[in-house]
């Protein structure tokens, strides 16, 4: 088995497996604000589960370059996870099909400018992966008590190249 991957675009089709793609593409939704804004709405499949609410953090995150190694999958079993650049910058998304509680083979995926990401309750993935300063991104995720972290450090890591 290669432990080579390629990166892909991001399309929402491709994507939605893991979770949804966070963008404005084609016509607003509604027209709001006296005609002067445009609502794409209800982008993502937010899910905090029975005990945790919604929570807005700014991360700020190293950029790194391709090829990538990855070395490290982790997943939130209690609630999904949004990522939304506050730059308009391409940024890497590596995520995993579950294969009986253990991440399979990942695929990467490049952002377009302006696109980020909702991940799935249990979407295995890679940390956050900015290629470029500044690496800033409002997170929406689940806040709550109960434990929402499996991390599974890669005996054989994965290197991504750009596709």
């Amino acid at each position: 088995m290669s432990r080579v991957v390629q990166t892909e675009a991001l399309t929402p089709e491709v994507f939605s497996p893991f979770g949804d793609v966070l963008e404005a593409a084609g016509a607003p939704d509604k027209i709001i604000n006296q005609g002067m804004c445009g609502r794409f709405h209800d982008l993502a499949r937010m899910d905090f589960g029975p005990a945790g609410r919604a929570g807005l953090s700014l991360f700020q995150a190293e950029p790194r370059r391709l090829p990538y190694r990855l070395d490290l999958l982790e997943r939130h079993p209690e609630g999904s996870q949004a990522f939304i650049p506050m730059s308009f910058e391409s940024f890497l998304v590596i995520v995993a099909p579950d294969e009986a509680g253990r991440p399979g083979r990942p695929r990467a995926f490049l952002t377009a400018p302006g696109q980020g990401v909702n991940l799935l309750r249990g979407t295995w993935h890679g940390v956050l992966t900015p290629l470029s300063a500044p690496g800033l991104f409002a997170v929406i995720d689940r806040i709550g008590e109960t434990p929402n972290l499996e991390e599974v450090p890669l005996s054989e890591p994965w290197e991504i190249r750009a596709g």
